[in-house]
Parts: C-alpha cells; structure tokens; sequence
C-alpha cells in the first residue's frame, strides 16, 4: 500500500486484505505486517540507529582532528578491537586481513542486511505500485525516493571495498547517513510529512511567488549597498590562510580591482595562495553570504562595519528583515494554518478533548472529617478549609522564595563569612519546616479516598507535587550525613554542594498547583501528537543530516576557530542546533559550508521549528482559552467642558488642533519639531559635534515652554483634568501627570544648564542631553501608544499570570543549571572581559568567569531564552542543557512577550477607525485614489488624441504590444518581446553581479569599448526606447488611466525612468570631469544597475502594492510604530549612558600596557592620557547606539559584555521590547497578503 495523506501519521490497524501468495507473504513481511515481519522492522530501525550513532561516534576517534589522548588509536580508549568491531576509523584494526581498507563489523552486517533487503523490494516492487511490474518497471523503480536512499546506505561500501580499494571518499563515509532516511518507510510518516509541505506550497501558491520576488530583490539590493560601502574597508579584511598569523589589517592595501595585499602586514601572497587576505565584500557574490545572515537577523561581523556599513546594517535590522521574512513566514503561516485545521477536525470527530486535561493530585471537594487528628491535618494542608490554613499556605510560599532568594545570593563570592552562615541556618530552618510539612502531607493523604487503599502512601509519593516536595529535601538530609556539616562560615563550593542548593529551585514548581501551567504540556503535546510525530522525527534527521555535511566540509577549514568547532560530528550537531535555531554564531565557512548554512537558514530552519512553534503555541492557546479574559470598560470622556473663562476654552483647543487652521498648524509645527529636536539631540552626542545645531535647541526649548504654558492655562476645560470647576486642583492634576512630567524633563534641564553654566550642571551634561530625546513620547498625548501599555497588561492579566510563572521558573531553573555545569568550567577559554558587574578577568579568562554566580548566569539565560546563543563555548553538559532550554523552554518562555503583543494590537485595532465595513464597495485594504479612477475607467474607452485617428492606431498598436490586448491576450511578437525584455533585465543583474568579481573586474578591464561597457550601452538602448514608447503609449493605457503623466509618476514609470536616467547622469559627469569614470564615486552610478531588477515588478506584482499595504495599516502602524520608535530610540539612549565607558568595549595600542588601558573611568580620560592610542569600540554615541539597538531588536545580540544597567535594558528588550518593537513588521505582513486580495482581513468587528 501505498503511504498517501490519507495514511494515519502514527500508523493504525491494517485494513487490507491478508496475504495469499509466497511474495505478498514476503511483501507483507518487509512491510512489517506480520508478526515476524514487525520484529524484523524493529530489527532494522535498531540497526538503522545503531549505524547513525556509531557514525557519530567514530567522529571521535579520528586523531588526525581530534588531539585529545583518549582518541587516539594506540593508547586511547577505543583500540583496533573497538574500531573494526563499530566504527571502521583506520586500515589497520583487526579486519586488516580482510584487505577491503578500513571498515568494521557493524558496516558489514549491516550492509548484508540492506542488500538483501533491497534486493527483494526490487523484486517485490509491482506489489508497492503495479507500474513497477516487469523489467522496465523495475528500471522505473531505481530512481524512486527510497530505492535511492537504499542504494545510497550499501552502494559506497561496494565501491570503496572492491573497486576503489585504496581511495579515501569521504562522500562515501557521508553517504551511509541515508540509512537514516530508511527509518522514513515506517507508518508512511515521510509521505505524510512531504503531503503536508507540499499542501503549504500549494495553498500559499499565489503569494509565495510574489514574496521569493520581494525576498530575492531584496537580498540583491542589500548585498549591493554593503558591497559598495565595505569594499575599501580595512577592518573586513579577513585572512583565511592558516599560514598568516593575527595581523594588523590597517596595514593592507586595497588595489583599484578589489585584490587585497597584506604584505606590509606580514601576510605575503605565495605562489599556491596569491591572495592569503581578502576583503569579505570583495564581490556582490561575497557579500551576498554576509548580507543574507543579516537578513536572517544575525550580526557575526557586528562591530567590525564601516560607518556606512553600520547605516546599511541599521536598515537592513529595521526594514529590511521583515521584508526578507515575508516568505518564510508565508511557509510558517501555512502550516500553522494546516495544524488549525487538523486540530479543529480532530476537535470536531471527538478525537481530541478540548476540556483541560489535568488531574488534581487530590479528590475535587473533598473534605475530611474533623473527628480525627488526621482528618483535622487533611483539612488544614490539603483542603485548605480555615483561614489558618490559607495563611500557613502563604508562609510556605514566602519560605520558598526566600530559599529561592538565599541560593542566589550564596553564589555571590568574597561575601562576609557571617552571611553565608546566616544563609545556611535560614536553608537548615526551612528544610525542617519542609520536611516537617511533607511528612504531615503524606501522613495525611490517606484521609483522601484517593489514597486510602494499601499502597496510598507510596501513589501519593508518585504525584508530581510530592516528587517535587522530596527532592527539594532528601538530598540536603544525605549531604548533612555524609558531610556531618550544616553551617559553612565561607560558603561551600563544590560541585555536589552547589548540586544539593540549586535543587531548592525546584520548589518554585509547588506554585504550580495554583496555575497548573506545567501540567498543561501535557495536553498540549496529547493534542498535536500526529504533527509533533512528523515534524520532530524530520527535524532530528535534519539535524543530524546537516550537522554530518557541515562535519566534512569544515573539519578541514583553515581557520582554527571554524575548524575547532567542527571536529567531531558531535560538536557539528551542537553548532548546527544553533544554526537550526536560526542562530550563525561564526560565519568564516568554507564555499560548500556557506552554501549549506544559506540553505538551513532559507528551508531547514522553518520544518526546525515547527514542533518547538507547535509547543509554544498549543500552551499560549490553551492558556487563553481556560483564562477568560474580561477588558476593563474604559473610562468615557468627559464631554463636556466647563472652564471658567473663554481663554481657556481656546487655549485648550489650539494646543490640541481643535477648531482653527492655525490649531491645526501648531499641532503639525510641534511634530516636526520634536522630530528635529529629537534628532539635533542624537546628532549632539556625537564627539566633535556636541553644539552643533544649537540655535535649533533653543528655538525648540522656547516654542515647547510657550506650548506648555498654553496647555496648563487650558487644563480646566481638559475633560481629563477636569474637577467640576476647582481651577487649582485641576492644575495641580495636571502638573503631576505623564505628559506634564515628560514635558518638563525636556524643557526644564536646558534651562538649568544655562542658568549655571560651567558649574555642577557640566557632570550631568551627557544625562541632560539624553533628557531631550523624552520628548518623542510627546508624541504619545496625539497617538497613544505608551499609555496603552497598562490597558494591555489588565486585558492579558489572566494569561500573563499562568504564562509569566512558567517563564519565569523555566528561567530561574535554567539559570540554576547552566550555573551548576559552568562554574568550573576552566577549559574553555574567552576574551578578557576587564569590567563585569560582579568580576572581572584581564588574562586567562574562561567560561567560569562568566557564571561566577548564579545573577551572572540568570542574565545570560535571559538571552538564550530569547533564541539567541552570542555565547557558544559551553561544556558538553552545559549544551544538554542548552538543547533542552532551545526544544522545550524558548518557546514557552517567549509567550508572555507574544501575549503583551496580541494585547497591545487587540487594544489599538479597537481604538483605530479601520473597520473592513467602511470600505466602498469593490474595494479591497489599502486602496487609494488611483484604485479608485481605474475602478471607475471599467467600461470606460480610452479619449482620441488630439493628434488624429492615425496617432489612436498607432498607440493602441504599441500599447497592445507591451500591456497585451484587452482580453488579456498577446500576440506572438509580443510574447516574443516581453520575454526578451526579460532576458535584458535577468542579464543586466548578472552583469553588475559579475562586474564586481574582482578577477573578472581585472580581466575584463576598463578600456573604452570593453564587454560591459558596450552591453550597458545596448541596455541602456532597450530600456530608454521601451521607456519612451510607454510614454507614447500612455494615452490609450488603461493601467496608467489613459495619462502619460499618470504613467511617468506610477512606481513603473519612475521603476522605467531610473533604469536608464543613472546611466545618462553618469555620463554627463564624467564628460564635465566632475567625476573620474574610473572612480569609487563612479561605481555608485553603475551599481545603481542592479535596481533593475525592480523592472520585473511588470512580471510579478509585488513593490508597487507596498503603499498599499502601509495604507491598509496605517491606523495601528501610527500607534505600534511610535511605540517601536520609542523602544529604539530609548533603549538606544540608554545603552549610551550605560554602556559609552565600558573597558569591554575600550580598546588600546598594544603599547599602553591593559591593565592600564582598562584602569580609566572613561575612555576620554585614557585617550587623555596616551593621545591617540585608546578608542570605545561600541556605544561612542547614540547614533552608533541606534545601530547596535536596531540589531538587538532583531533579536541579535552581537555584544553581550553590558554593566549591570546595561544588562537591565537588556533583560527588558528580552522580555517585553522585541515583541513590542515587532508588531508593527507582523501588521504590515498581515496587510500583504490582504492588499494581494489573497488573505482575509481578520480584524473584523464581532
């Protein structure tokens, strides 16, 4: 039978008839439908995973990359027996006699097995499918799906034994990994996966096409920017040749071509390596690899980009990246979609019970009898009966986040030795209270008919809370016998005792009795058990798949750091989870390994995550569907205004935009003010240019005094202020309120700093400055944004209560872990980091610098939570941790920033005025006045020109010819034509592309008359002549609604005019001697070719619906995107203060000594001090501080070394600011597919 859609994921009884004949015996016996044949299956799979991970394994034990002693073929642990017996590594172990080079018993047995295996399904292959019968259908059956991937599990053995005896193919090693797709024959699973892909793709058909266009357009114009602006730098220079030792790349130069020479530097070029040193963004294609994982949402070479590439990469974090997801998250929506479905017909045949699916430890309502001890016991800790019971329930809980609180503080090092005694008596007094506790529980439960039978005791000892109760006190019972000590005066430090302490962690899972968060896994994973099946099955061969490719292709790569992290196959898959994860924490990959990393971040990446998607999400829908989420009423505005005077009636109106023109104009003076403002402000924190603009600043302070003043004169008749006439209270409201707050502290330190100047006011100059920037949530009085945030948290109270438990205990446990596996962590060795919050290293450094206490380890985990790994340099345990936190906790821990984000768009889409119903008929969301004139040109016949019949034949006959007929049809010598404008447009970007390869660059030349030269000159022809008849043409063009003006404004008339106009300016400059044809301003006018693509727009719809789309949003885009620009700009501004003098991110010549160079509070007092040789790599000024923030909120944290208020900024960009700042992008995602007329607009009114 053959696997199909309709094939059960998880397999299911058989309901075809029994075999009759030998061979549909032996079919069914292959198939595993037969008792003998299900253990022959069983057999095979063990088989199958017995190879994959001896596979893995043997990666191990190859010497040649793995030094250490215990891998070693003669001394190590696994000697010649072990190697023929399971991995085959060497020629040499005990199968030597065998002369087949190096193999080993398992690769032999399991090679027979398949053989024959493959050998009867061939045979028996007209059974599977009746096209297979017969000689040729056998033939039709080799190049099958799992025919291939048999071959491909026995062929290289064959090939490496007997015919090619003495080669060493590594393909071949690779190839035995196929064995794993065997597995994908059992239950049909791989049909059912592929099914279901296929599904996506065909109902995400219509627009997919449209955003591969947008996402392809997009990658080709950023790595054209970065190529422009990086392609000098010094600093991109990268020396792949393990022969060259760190150099100074300053001291390389960059020839007229793009060729880079460090000879100066002491990396000479050689005969085999003419270019040992290269610039990364040499080419387009070079910097297409970097651009990409920027438009993943990762930064590797983050602190190394020019001025202009930190631009590029500020646009790339902000626009760029949402516009790139668009077709990933097209594939994600459409499975998401495919999941509801499922679940809902799931729901609907009764095959999924949508009631919650927990079970109380206990008996629901029970209350003992109060006649016995026992029963008086029950009520008071199970049932809870008495107000003194719920009382002691509180003082539990307070006791256990007082342990909780004790354990992270006893990580602290070189406390007074009082304080760890005091923490230790506080551990040993709640302990006895928890046991005491405990044992009255257990004692107790058997009053519950429950546990009244002979074995209560122990079923009650086998609930979770019970399990949770005794481990959090068994173990500290058996250190105190062991040890015999209770009371440590300098803090115990050893592993077992860090062990024992980190386990009163888990006492935050005792409040889960109260949220039964946990427990509601369980119904989650019951309820996508099929998907979860498929997709986790898929994204573990995935994985081990990739990680064995990148294995082969980087253990060899000439740098050590790629080559470190690649040496074993299991090291690949801990590097590879990561890049799975959408994480690329290094980037100097080998060709094939850029390729392959390209395609896990482009396909692999989204099957990857689509069972921790599926977790993540099942828990956030149950959670809200068991937590009624009740909005509170919002308060109703005053409406009437009753103010003591006329003035303030008027003074209230005009500093509001009510009434007037003037009022109207005033309110529009102050938004552009506060953005200049906000802007001088940002400017003015860059050295050098601190009074730059300054006139503006007191223009801006004047004009917001004079705006304020107006507004507290008008504050009686503020329906927000008002207090039934009382002027004085009303006002005095007001002076305490937000907006009169954020008010003062923009105006009010300017006047300070000049009523005084050079006194104290200059030590706060900096703080004074930041101050300013307050005023963009001005904004927030006009579009709120800010203020709505309250609203967001009563709305998701409910579901932030049950979600932000979970998170936080899933971070607080995660930190206790990765604590306990990196403390004495002494072997993996980290950049000197001379300023921490709590320590500091300046040599020597290592990983248990890092998690020197358990607040180290809580921050870091913070951001691993997010899905983000700047840190990969983890012990093996510390990475089983990290696959756990990466599988099961980021999606879980991301859900309480997902709820505020649904909030926060439930609450503005209520407030906005965007309603689906206030659309004119035929019209879709986003359409503006052109949509409507050619809505209204239906039926409408284009006018005569002017001209006379003969200009009307002879438009018409053009525009037929490059728009089509009116039915939509076009003639052969238009097709003909439209496919060889095409054809220019496809070779025009091939050209740019291969122009800026410096080889081809150099070959080519720049002679008058060369290659590229004479096809630009031929473009230029096509595009200006199509440009020119399509103005010709406009007149009788509906599209252009009958107007060459009309045309020459669209999107495709300036698309049309820019594709030749950059060529003409080009060359009009030069003639002047403006520019040098041969110089880097000329390469601006030839790279703007690449913008050609854009042409294709009249192929595939896709750029010119954009406004469209931020028109069909502009209602929640006004609110979310304040609230995103107040995130960036104020998170941004903060890292400045914080961050500007961190010695992390200070670097010095060589010749002042580090110690010294760290020593300074500042960088400016080090430059002082040694002029010229101290620079802050990071966080100079607010602008660079934008740039760092812009990637940060793409989740990317390129940097991760912050002081502790640096790292609090951090933490809350994890928790609630990426969400936040992302609401917008999934808005405008949401407007795509409707303004394509292929989605449905969900933000109907109920």
């Amino acid at each position: 039978m053959v696997a199909s859609e309709d094939t059960p994921l998880l397999g299911g009884p058989s309901h075809t008839p029994a075999p009759t004949s030998r061979r549909e015996k032996l079919y069914a016996f292959l198939e595993g439908k037969t008792p003998v044949g299900a253990i022959y299956e069983s057999f095979t799979i063990f088989l199958i995973i017995l190879n994959v991970v001896s596979f893995i394994l043997a990666s191990l034990f190859v010497e040649k990359y793995n030094d250490e002693t215990w891998a070693r073929e003669d001394g190590g642990i696994c000697g010649k027996v072990c190697d023929g017996l399971w991995f085959g590594n060497y020629d040499d172990n005990i199968l030597e006699f065998l002369n087949i080079g190096s193999t080993s018993v398992l690769e032999i047995v399991t090679v027979a097995v398949f053989s024959m295996d493959y050998l009867l399904r061939v045979n028996l292959a007209d059974l599977e499918n009746p096209k297979f019968k017969g000689f040729w259908g056998k033939i039709r059956y080799l190049p099958t799906f799992f025919s291939i991937v048999d071959l491909a599990s026995t062929v290289p053995f064959y090939v490496d034994s007997f015919i090619l005896r003495d080669s060493d193919l590594v393909a071949s090693q690779f190839l035995r990994m196929f064995r794993l797709f065997r597995m994908m024959r059992v239950e049909g699973r791989y049909d059912t996966a592929l099914t279901m892909f296929d599904d996506v793709i065909y109902n995400q058909r219509e627009i997919l096409g449209t955003a591969l266009f947008v996402g392809v357009t997009t990658w080709t114009a950023v790595s054209s920017l970065y190529y422009l602006v990086e392609r000098r730098s010094t600093d991109m220079i990268y020396c792949g040749a393990g022969y060259c030792p760190d150099i100074d790349t300053g001291l390389c130069n960059i020839d007229y071509w793009g060729f880079t020479n460090c000879t100066a530097a002491g990396c000479p070029p050689t005969d085999d390596d003419p270019e040992p040193c290269y610039n990364l963004y040499r080419s387009i294609p070079s910097a297409s690899y970097y651009s990409l994982l920027n438009l993943f949402g990762e930064f590797p070479l983050i602190d190394q980009h020019s001025l202009g590439g930190k631009v590029v990469g500020t646009f790339v974090s902000i626009i760029a990246v949402a516009i790139f997801a668009i077709p990933t998250s097209i594939i994600g929506n459409g499975f998401e979609d495919i999941i509801y479905k499922r679940h809902e017909e799931n729901l609907a045949a009764g095959n999924i019970n949508d009631a919650p699916q927990h079970d109380s430890d206990l008996t629901l309502g029970f209350l003992a009898t109060e006649t016995t001890v026992r029963g008086r016991w029950f009520n008071f800790l199970h049932a809870r009966s008495s107000s003194g019971s719920v009382l002691f329930d509180i003082f539990i809980n307070i006791l256990i986040l007082g342990t909780v609180l004790s354990f992270m503080v006893d990580t602290i090092s070189n406390l007074p030795g009082g304080v760890y005694m005091l923490l230790d008596i506080f551990e040993f007094l709640a302990v006895i209270v928890f046991t005491a506790e405990y044992l009255s529980r257990l004692w107790s439960s058997k009053e519950d008919p429950k546990y009244a039978g002979r074995f209560g005791y122990l079923k009650y000892m086998m609930t979770f809370q019970s399990i949770v109760d005794l481990l959090t006190v068994i173990p500290y019972w058996l250190e105190v016998a062991f040890t015999g000590r209770i009371v440590t005066p300098t803090g115990d430090t050893s592993t077992v005792s860090i062990l024992v302490k980190s386990l009163r962690l888990l006492r935050l899972l005792r409040f889960e009795r109260y949220t039964h968060a946990f427990t509601t896994f369980d119904d989650v994973i019951s309820e996508n058990i099929d998907i979860l099946a498929v997709t986790g099955f898929s994204a573990v061969i995935l994985w081990i798949f990739f990680a064995a490719i990148l294995y082969f292709s980087e253990r060899d790569n000439p740098d050590e750091e790629m080559a470190e992290n690649y040496k074993t196959i299991p090291d690949a898959m801990w590097m590879t989870l990561l890049n799975l994860t959408g994480e690329s924490p290094l980037a100097m990959y080998s060709t094939y390994g850029k390729i392959i990393t390209g395609i896990l971040g482009l396909a692999a990446t989204g099957l990857f995550g689509i069972p921790i998607g599926v977790l993540g999400a099942g828990f956030e829908t149950l959670v809200e569907e068991r937590t009624e989420e009740t909005p509170d009423e919002e308060e109703e505005e005053a409406e009437n205004i009753n103010p003591d005077f006329d003035f303030e009636i008027e003074s209230y109106k005009f500093v509001n935009g009510i009434g007037s023109t003037a009022a109207k104009w005033f309110e529009i003076s102050i938004f552009i003010l506060i953005a200049v403002s906000v802007t001088v402000g940002i400017i003015q924190t860059v050295e050098g240019l601190e009074d730059a603009f300054g006139y503006i600043e007191w223009f801006a302070v004047i004009v917001f005094t004079i705006e304020y003043v107006i507004r507290f004169v008008g504050v009686p008749a503020d329906p927000l202020f008002d207090d039934k006439g009382n002027w004085l209270v009303c006002r005095l409201r007001f002076l305490v309120s937000f907006y009169s707050i954020i008010d003062l502290l923009a105006i009010v330190p300017f006047y300070i700093a000049a009523a005084a100047p050079d006194s104290w006011v200059n030590d706060y100059d900096e703080m004074f400055r930041i101050l300013r920037l307050l005023r963009l949530v001005k904004l927030d009085k006009y579009i709120p944004s800010i203020t709505l945030i309250d609203d967001v948290i009563r709305l998701k109270r409910e579901s932030l209560k049950i979600a932000g438990y979970a998170a936080i205990t899933l971070w607080v446990i995660f930190a206790g872990l990765l604590y306990l596996t990196e403390n004495k962590d002494y072997s993996n060795e980290i950049d000197n980091v001379p300023f921490e919050p709590t320590y500091s290293c300046d040599s020597d450094c290592t990983m248990s610098d890092r998690f020197q206490n358990f607040f180290d380890s809580m921050f870091y985990t913070g951001v691993h939570l997010t899905g983000d790994y700047p840190i990969t340099t983890y012990t093996w345990p510390a990475r089983f941790v990290n696959f756990f936190m990466v599988i099961a906790a980021v999606g879980v821990v991301s859900i309480p920033s997902g709820l505020l984000a649904n909030g926060f768009m439930e609450i503005v889409a209520s407030k906005s005025k965007m309603r689906k119903g206030e659309l004119t008929a035929g019209m879709i969301a986003g359409d503006d006045w052109y949509e409507a004139r050619l809505r209204g040109l239906k039926n409408v016949d284009p006018p005569p020109s002017r001209f006379g019949p003969t200009m009307d034949k002879w438009q018409i006959a053009v525009n037929e010819f490059l728009n089509g007929k009116e039915d939509g049809t076009w003639s052969t010598f238009a097709t003909t034509a439209r496919v060889f404008i095409f054809t220019v447009i496809i070779l025009n970007v091939v050209a740019v592309l291969v122009e800026s390869i410096p080889e081809v660059d150099s070959y080519v030349g720049n002679e008058k008359g060369n290659f590229f030269d004479n096809f630009e000159v031929f473009s230029v022809t096509i595009f200006a002549i199509e440009y020119i008849l399509r103005l010709f043409c406009a007149p009788k063009n509906k599209e252009a609604l009958y107007s060459s003006f009309i045309y020459a404004t669209t999107f495709f008339g300036i698309v049309d005019f820019l594709s030749t106009a950059p060529w003409f300016v080009q060359q009009a400059v030069t003639a002047l001697g403006w520019v040098d044809a041969n110089s880097d301003a000329a390469m601006i006018f030839r790279i703007f070719r690449i913008f050609r693509m854009l042409q294709l727009e009249d192929f595939i719809t896709a750029f010119s619906k954009l406004d469209n789309v931020f028109r069909a949003s502009k209602d929640v885009m006004k609110a979310t995107g304040l609230l995103a620009l107040i995130i960036w700009v104020g998170c941004g501004a903060l890292f400045y203060l914080f961050e500007e003098n961190n010695p992390n991110f200070r670097t010095c010549d060589p010749s002042v000594p580090e110690e010294t160079c760290y020593s300074f509070e500042s960088t400016a007092e080090c430059d002082m001090e040694f002029p010229g040789l101290c620079s802050q790599d990071a966080f100079t000024s607010v602008p660079n501080a934008l740039y760092y923030t812009a990637v940060f909120l793409g989740g990317e944290w390129g940097v991760i070394d912050f002081t502790w208020p640096g790292r609090f900024v951090c933490l809350f960009l994890c928790v609630a600011g990426i969400a936040m700042y992302a609401i917008p992008i999934g808005i405008l995602f949401d407007s795509f597919g409707v303004v394509l007329g292929i989605g449905e607009d969900e933000d109907e009114e109920s």
